[in-house]
């Protein structure tokens, strides 16, 4: 099987760690992918050093002609049979490239809930004739991305999933990294949020959530763990609402699966999320979850089994299910068992397992 991941992102996020996961999982079965990705990315170091095969060129939005045509002219050298396309700039260059004479079968991957792009051009693109499935991150995104698709029936599902081996270890990894960091007494709960700090995740929600909690008597330091554009805006709202010596804001910490195992509580107020695959992280690490009710969350989070959900923006129920799980240590460890249960479902190999069975699907069409 000759695939090529194609990669159009600067940074690295939640995407770039999922097709990483892919790359590696694909490798373990037999299967060495190409790649071709942004030049100077994240990305490219990577493959740099896994040492995979692959192609860096500029993916300029306001010129994506010379380098469709340059993935053109890899795809048929080495005889790429499937490009996978894995965002949106990715997509427009995997369809050009297509258009130009790339002789290959299209994959698109679909992480985010929301409808497609009114345009001529966001309608010809994911309608595109060369494109054989989208890969959607969760029943919710397939379902309202289907209602966009002449061919509803291209859309299916496969769930991201996790590396379980980071939590193998769990007791060895409680290494009270953030105790020790930000001087935390030790009879205060450790609640935390762990995501960017941007629109979407509603850090607002979550201040809120924690000055409700504070007047309920719950002694606790809440964690914003994270980096983003309004990061300045919240700590201000912190602030102003009187949660100067409550709240820690500790950018961004890259041994997240280490930290991850400290909390108390994972408290997740987005407001649009295709999954949310820190949710997982948490199940993994027998933290209880409050999470929105939103996007695919509802598919890991069931209400009062698996965590608890709350309605976006509503911090009155965010504070009021975070309480019954401080206050019910039954009703928490149910939940924690039963979370680290339906995480098995959810891993890295799992999602590279159903990945590779729509690859087979599609080339044994030819």
């Amino acid at each position: 099987m000759r695939i090529l991941q194609l990669v159009s992102e600067r940074s690295w996020r939640g995407g770039e760690q999922q097709v990483a996961y892919l790359l590696e999982e694909l490798r373990r079965l037999g299967i060495t992918c190409h790649i071709c990705c942004r030049k100077g990315s994240a990305f490219e170091e990577y493959c740099k050093q896994n040492d995979f095969p692959y192609i860096a060129l500029p993916f300029t939005k306001v010129f994506p002609i010379p380098t469709a045509l340059q993935l053109k002219n890899y795809i048929n050298k080495h005889q790429i049979q499937l490009v996978h396309m894995q965002a949106s700039h990715a997509h427009t260059i995997g369809v050009l490239a297509h258009m130009l004479g790339a002789n290959c079968d299209l994959v698109l991957s679909r992480r985010v809930e929301f409808p497609i792009g009114s345009s001529f051009l966001s309608n010809y693109k994911y309608n595109y004739k060369g494109i054989k499935r989208i890969i959607c991150i969760s029943e919710r995104v397939r379902e309202v991305l289907a209602q966009s698709i002449e061919d509803g029936s291209k859309c299916v599902t496969v769930y991201s999933g996790i590396n379980l081996d980071r939590f193998k270890d769990l007791p060895a990894t409680k290494t009270n990294y953030l105790r020790r960091t930000y001087h935390i007494p030790e009879d205060k709960l450790l609640i935390g949020n762990i995501s960017a700090i941007d629109v979407h995740k509603d850090y607002f929600t979550y201040l809120e959530t924690a000055k409700l909690l504070k007047e309920q008597g719950v002694k606790a330091i809440y964690l914003a763990i994270g980096t983003g554009k309004l990061e300045q805006e919240v700590k201000k709202y912190a602030a102003d609402i009187g949660l100067s010596d409550d709240v820690v804001f500790t950018g961004f910490i890259k041994n997240v699966h280490q930290v991850m195992p400290e909390l108390d509580m994972f408290i997740f107020t987005t407001i649009k999320e295709g999954l949310g695959t820190t949710v997982l992280d948490a199940f993994a690490c027998r933290v209880p979850v409050v999470a929105s009710a939103t996007g695919g969350i509802p598919e890991m989070v069931e209400d009062g089994v698996t965590g608890m959900l709350a309605p976006i923006k509503q911090p009155a129920v965010f504070a009021e299910k975070a309480l019954l799980l401080i206050q019910q240590p039954v009703l928490r460890e149910s939940i924690v068992a039963n979370a680290s249960q339906k995480v098995l479902k959810f891993s890295k190999e799992e999602t590279a397992l159903h990945t590779l069975a729509i690859y087979k699907d599609i080339m044994s069409i030819h």
